[in-house]
């Protein structure tokens, strides 16, 4: 049987998790061992009975930074606990996670994450390591815990049975390349906006080109990064 996809996670503030990655489908398939989340804290090994991971930056400047002989011997932990796991450091520096990156995180057994805090990290760890650094968007955090439950949560909702219809997964924003077409439902109307009369029409062909069309002017509109790769595509 193939091991469940484990998301492995080493934060100094361990307490936050499994968070909001406990509740609704995503916690539910927790619960089933769908997949299982493993929290490392990082305070354990510290070298101090204070258990600081954090020193002043070299060279000077604001705040701490994490210590490399803290961090190193964490993820050295982490990787013989499942060898072969891509490891990720959370940064607003990384390359931006993308749903075609949920997709290659998901298939494989699982990922490990690390949760910045303070300045960041030092940068020999990221090299001795050969950690890839991802963002979650072009704005800063005060640390990678946030940032961690949303990459986990992309990746764990691409798992077989745990949200129970592949049809959906195909239509959603970025799967095919667009920003997902507006969504309806009951009531008919409503404040007096009424539902598009073409998604009451029962012609499916003309409801599938409405979306579509839907989807490209939504795309165009608010991504136009994405529509200019899509047009090139």
């Amino acid at each position: 049987m193939k091991p469940a996809w484990t998301a492995r996670i080493l934060t100094i503030l361990p307490e936050i998790f499994p968070g909001p990655l406990g509740a609704s489908l995503i916690g539910k398939a927790l619960e089933q061992g769908v997949w299982t989340l493993d929290v490392m804290d990082i305070r354990d090994f510290a070298k101090d009975k204070h258990r600081s991971v954090d020193d002043t930056p070299a060279g000077g400047g604001p705040g701490m930074v994490m210590r490399a002989d803290v961090i190193g011997p964490a993820l050295d932990t982490a990787a013989a606990k499942m060898p072969d796991t891509p490891m990720v450091y959370l940064s607003p520096r990384g390359a931006p996670l993308t749903q075609e990156k949920a997709h290659a995180l998901s298939a494989g057994p699982g990922v490990t994450l690390l949760c910045g805090r303070f300045e960041g990290l030092d940068q020999r760890v990221l090299e001795a390591r050969d950690i890839e650094e991802i963002s979650i968007g072009d704005f800063v955090l005060a640390g990678g815990e946030v940032a961690a439950c949303a990459l986990v949560e992309a990746c764990v909702r691409l798992l077989p049975d745990v949200l129970g219809d592949a049809e959906s997964l195909v239509s959603e924003s970025f799967e095919q390349g667009l920003l997902e077409y507006p969504q309806y439902t009951r009531p008919r109307e409503w404040e007096g906006r009424k539902i598009p009369d073409i998604l009451l029409s029962g012609d499916h062909k003309k409801i599938a080109e409405w979306r579509h069309a839907q989807a490209e002017e939504t795309t165009r509109e608010r991504r136009p990064d994405l529509w200019d790769r899509q047009k090139k595509s």
